[in-house]
């Protein structure tokens, strides 16, 4: 796993929120319009079955018919799919953010930028999970099963009576497998007891099995789903430089038009630090022009000023400092 140093300060929580929300908007809204063809659907969850059963890797059979037949197993899985990926995702998000900032970016990328690679799956690949096929292909849905204990109803993970507002046919890819994995990730690398980095193993696991034992997903949802996060965790990286490049453009763009127009501190005097304004000359004597050596300058005129002057006929003073004149009188 890699580390980048914090862009500038701690992440703001007041821009966070509104880009999660954005990326989750986006997923929604993806779940809701891309649902395809219902047949075309159809079709493809049988393509990934059939192939499956060619290589004998349909596990989703044999734990369907478990989790059916025992409620003690069903109704759990149940309630952890239902509830399990809304909640300890968010939660894990917001421990990094207030107690891992320098790796809560990183980290954040990569599930934002998995998620969006979800959706492609959906658009291109409108998928019938196992438990909407034909009964006859061996199937029952959980969910609809034990419906009773929780909130859910017969359509998917929603609420009841909402299940018309979410895409039952994106099951490619499994993305409460991909989410399960970020989060086993997460717990595995950073957890600051044994217990956390148990969990971060055994939480991917079994939302695996559920997703398969629910009827949810295929076990080939379940592989593409881990698929999607390590493309997404190669993306994140560069997409992350993108951001940055883009960022320090619009910072130096700022900076120079703010450097057009520099601020004004002397009042329009051209003085520097450090230098003292000259003392008020003598009435005879006239401003120096040259500002360097301007205090050398001063002492002369003040060395001037000492010698005697002879007085004028009449105890007048010569009021004309011109020596030839004096000497001519």
């Amino acid at each position: 796993m890699y580390r980048t140093a914090p862009l500038g300060k701690r992440p703001r929580w007041w821009t966070e929120l509104p880009l999660i929300a954005v990326v989750y908007a986006m997923y929604s809204a993806g779940r809701l319009l891309v649902r395809g063809d219902v047949q075309s659907a159809v079709d493809h969850g049988l393509s990934i079955l059939d192939l499956e059963k060619t290589f004998r890797i349909n596990f989703e059979h044999p734990l369907n018919r478990l989790f059916t037949e025992h409620a003690s197993l069903g109704i759990p899985a149940d309630f952890a799919y239902a509830s399990l990926h809304y909640l300890l995702t968010p939660a894990l998000l917001i421990w990094l953010f207030k107690c891992r900032p320098a790796d809560y970016r990183p980290l954040r990328t990569w599930l934002m930028v998995s998620t969006l690679i979800g959706l492609i799956g959906f658009t291109l690949l409108p998928t019938c999970p196992p438990r909407l096929l034909d009964p006859g292909y061996g199937f029952v849905d959980t969910m609809a099963q034990y419906g009773s204990y929780g909130w859910w109803g017969g359509e998917a993970s929603a609420p009841r009576g909402l299940g018309g507002l979410t895409n039952q046919y994106a099951a490619m890819p499994s993305l409460h497998v991909g989410w399960a994995l970020w989060c086993g990730v997460v717990l595995w690398r950073y957890g600051r007891t044994t217990w956390a980095k148990i969990a971060g193993v055994v939480y991917p696991l079994a939302i695996t099995i559920i997703v398969m034992g629910t009827a949810n997903h295929y076990f080939l949802d379940a592989v593409a789903g881990a698929a999607v996060m390590g493309a997404g965790f190669l993306l994140a990286r560069p997409v992350l430089r993108l951001v940055e490049r883009i960022q320090g453009r619009f910072r130096a763009t700022a900076d120079a038009e703010t450097s057009e127009t520099p601020a004004s501190v002397s009042g329009g005097c051209d003085t520097s630090a450090g230098t003292a304004l000259p003392r008020s000359t003598p009435s005879g004597a006239g401003a120096p022009r040259d500002r360097s050596g301007a205090p050398e300058r001063l002492r002369e005129a003040d060395a001037s000023d000492q010698i005697p002057r002879q007085p004028a006929r009449g105890g007048a003073v010569d009021s004309h400092p011109d020596g030839a004149a004096a000497a001519t009188r």
